[in-house]
């Protein structure tokens, strides 16, 4: 499947515009897309252990949900498609959990000390007790769910594709506010997860916009565009905010499809610098420094201080490339032939490599302490570590 294909979602209305220009012309697809870029031999590579390896159900579908491996406690829970959820010992590999629900999940799992919640390709929230593994309760939405489910300050906020946004009692999911947005007519598949601070949520738009939500009652505090829909077609136009934003101190840092890097002070929505990156996937931190990579796959390390370039790579276009995270003084993406890349994070050049299997990542890799967690698309849960040369 082309990267395009994954990527974008089409709504009902835009069927319409069939006679006028084809899919395909839009998609692209054709004999002269450009191929993924090959890979190149390492000189002197770090070596790349893998710690433990153990399949975890069914994976996700075709229908690319939002599923992603989340640390608590000493295990490393994940989903599949299927209903599944499993716990896993992070430092073993062991399953320690299975609680099988039976419902097509779509996004999650968030885990809470006491809850696991779920959201569904059928538009449900389902809350279940992590003890016990039962359904504490069930919430049908507006739409299809794509985005992870957060809790903060009691409420569970749970945002569906149809650009609705809910917040629900955590005791039994009543609903207390729903703010609603309309979508553009053509916007990427999946929606950013809601990003919780300080009694507020933040929301990344379809349509380029950031709103900052009172978690308590749904009031919206402040709104900004961080990147207009512009252009002559309407995948010229698209502008989403699809991969995760990040909070440091008292600004908000975000990425839109349509072209944009941003800082936003955090209490204003004002803008404090852009910078002209386009990217899907969101952003990675450490300390003064967010790695992005962007919608042709350059991989990029950028001051958050001010957007000025500390180093970008071009050595694996095309390749279909996570989210990059920070991993020690590393900086690592997978890639869609299962591949995980290792660039040095001072001087930007690729220093490592290892095949974790045959299929994609289903999301970004998950880094906890000096070990790196990734779920590929056929369910298997892998552990990795820098070794020791020599």
């Amino acid at each position: 499947m082309t990267r395009q294909g994954r990527l974008f979602l089409l709504v009902p209305a835009l069927l319409a515009l069939a006679g006028c220009q084809t899919i395909g012309g839009w998609f692209g697809g054709g004999s002269d897309e450009p191929e993924p870029a090959e890979l190149t031999e390492i000189s002197q590579p770090v070596p790349i252990d893998r710690v433990w390896s153990v399949d975890t159900g069914e994976g996700t579908n075709r229908s690319q949900p939002r599923i992603r491996p989340v640390y608590t406690d000493g295990q490393v829970w994940v989903a599949d498609h299927e209903g599944l959820i499993t716990a896993v010992d992070a430092e073993t590999g062991r399953v320690q959990r299975e609680i099988d629900i039976e419902l097509p999940i779509s996004a999650g799992p968030t885990v809470t000390p006491d809850l696991v919640i779920v959201g569904t390709f059928d538009g449900e929230l389902v809350v279940i007790d992590r003890e016990s593994g039962r359904i504490q309760w069930r919430a049908q939405l507006s739409s299809e769910i794509l985005a992870k489910p957060v809790l903060h300050d009691g409420i569970v906020v749970a945002r569906c594709i149809d650009g609705r946004v809910f917040g629900l009692d955590r005791s039994d999911g009543a609903r207390i506010w729903v703010h609603d947005r309309s979508v553009p007519l053509l916007t990427l598949r999946g929606n950013g997860d809601p990003l919780p601070r300080a009694g507020q949520v933040y929301i990344g738009y379809d349509d380029g916009q950031v709103t900052a939500i009172r978690v308590s009652d749904g009031s919206v505090l402040w709104e900004q565009r961080v990147s207009a829909p512009e252009g002559r077609t309407e995948l010229d136009r698209l502008a989403d905010i699809d991969g995760p934003m990040l909070v440091v101190g008292t600004e908000l840092y975000v990425v839109t499809y349509h072209g944009r890097l941003a800082g936003l002070a955090l209490e204003s929505g004002r803008t404090l610098w852009v910078k002209d990156i386009s990217s899907s996937s969101g952003l990675s931190l450490r300390r003064t420094q967010l790695a992005v990579t962007d919608s042709e796959d350059n991989v990029w390390l950028v001051d958050r201080r001010n957007g000025a370039t500390l180093w970008r790579d071009d050595q694996l276009l095309r390749r279909e490339l996570t989210r990059p995270v920070f991993l020690g003084g590393l900086v690592a993406v997978g890639d869609f032939e299962g591949y995980l890349h290792f660039f040095d994070a001072d001087s930007g050049q690729i220093v490592g490599r290892a095949r974790a299997g045959d299929d994609a990542p289903a999301a970004a890799p998950l880094v906890v302490g000096d070990t790196l967690y990734l779920l590929d698309e056929g369910g298997r849960l892998s552990a990795w570590r820098v070794g020791r040369s020599g």
